[in-house]
Order: C-alpha cells, then structure tokens, then sequence
C-alpha cells in the first residue's frame, strides 16, 4: 500500500511517521485490496486540549474511498482512534458485502441545529472535483457509509442520471432523482 502523509502546521517526527505508517499498514489485513491512502496530520488552536491534534486518513480500495478523522491531544492518540475507526468501518463495510452484518448504521443518526441567520451574506469555502462513476442505490449508501458524510452524489447504473442519496433524521435514506419538464 502506497501511504502519503502530509502535515500541515505541524512537524512529524519520523518516529510518528513510521509509527502512522506500520498501524495504517496493518489494516490491509482486514481488506487486502487496500490500495493507496492519504494521512493528513495537523494541529489547530483549540481551545481543549483534546482536540488539538488531527489526523485524517482516506484509503482507497478498488475506487471505495474509506475515511476517517479524529481529534487528540497529542498525534500518537490521534492515531490509534483514527485506525480503531478505520478498522470498524472496513468491518462494517464486510459486513454489508458479504451479507454478514445487517441493519442500517444509525451512528451518526441525530439531529442538527440551525445555523444563526446573524451572517447575512454566506459564500462557498470549500470546493471538490471527484471522479463519479455509475453505480447502485447500495453500494451508494456502502460508500456513503464509509466515508461518514450525510449525503452521496452518485450516477445512477441503472438510468444513467445523476442522484443525490441523503441520510435522513429518522435513520432511514432519502433519493433525490432529478426530472426535466
């Protein structure tokens, strides 16, 4: 497996690098096809202690993308809570592949506060370009899962459209097909 990492307002060790890169290395164990990932280890000023280190890795596995982050106090913490959440989602994603697992996950089922309207004029931060490439309501939602966002823009296999998968508050999906009039 091909690991980068990058660090961002922070200096690696290269003892915390090879230990980043043994630990994220042995989860090929759990899915061989584990192609290539990314670490991404920064500090933040916060104001906890605990948060202010993070370490966010993306794996790649035959086009899934497996994803998580986590917060510590310092990188080595980050790093083990980021290869337990890691490992648990690969084994989820199992799971679900091989019919051994079952239900839908409702971790990260909750509800969500508005935003204050104190700002009145809002503009775009952040921007992303991704490959898309067709495929089924379930492994939409696989993906979705695994890569912890509440929301999955996919192309259709089955009409060729472009479709917006969404979890919803009661735990369930939502399916967002565009139409033309």
């Amino acid at each position: 497996m091909k690991l980068q990492i990058i660090t961002k307002n922070v200096e690696a060790s290269e003892t915390i690098q090879e230990q980043a890169k043994k630990k994220i290395g042995k989860l090929s164990r759990y899915l061989p096809t584990i192609d290539e990932g990314k670490v991404e280890i920064f500090k933040e000023e916060a104001k906890l202690p605990q948060q202010r280190f993070t370490v966010q890795v993306t794996l790649a596995s035959k086009g899934i993308l497996i994803r998580a982050q986590e917060k510590a106090e310092d990188i080595r913490t980050a790093i083990d809570k980021v290869v337990d959440a890691l490992t648990s989602r690969i084994e989820r994603y199992k799971g679900k592949l091989y019919d051994k697992g079952g239900g839908i996950s409702l971790a990260r089922q909750g509800t969500t506060e508005e935003a204050e309207q104190t700002e009145p004029q809002k503009k775009v931060v952040k921007s992303k370009r991704f490959l898309i490439k067709p495929m089924l309501q379930d492994e939409a939602i696989n993906q979705m899962e695994l890569l912890g966002h509440d929301f999955f823009l996919f192309i259709s296999a089955e009409t060729g459209k472009l479709n917006l998968l969404y979890r919803r508050k009661d735990g369930n999906y939502g399916l967002i097909e565009p139409e033309r009039e």
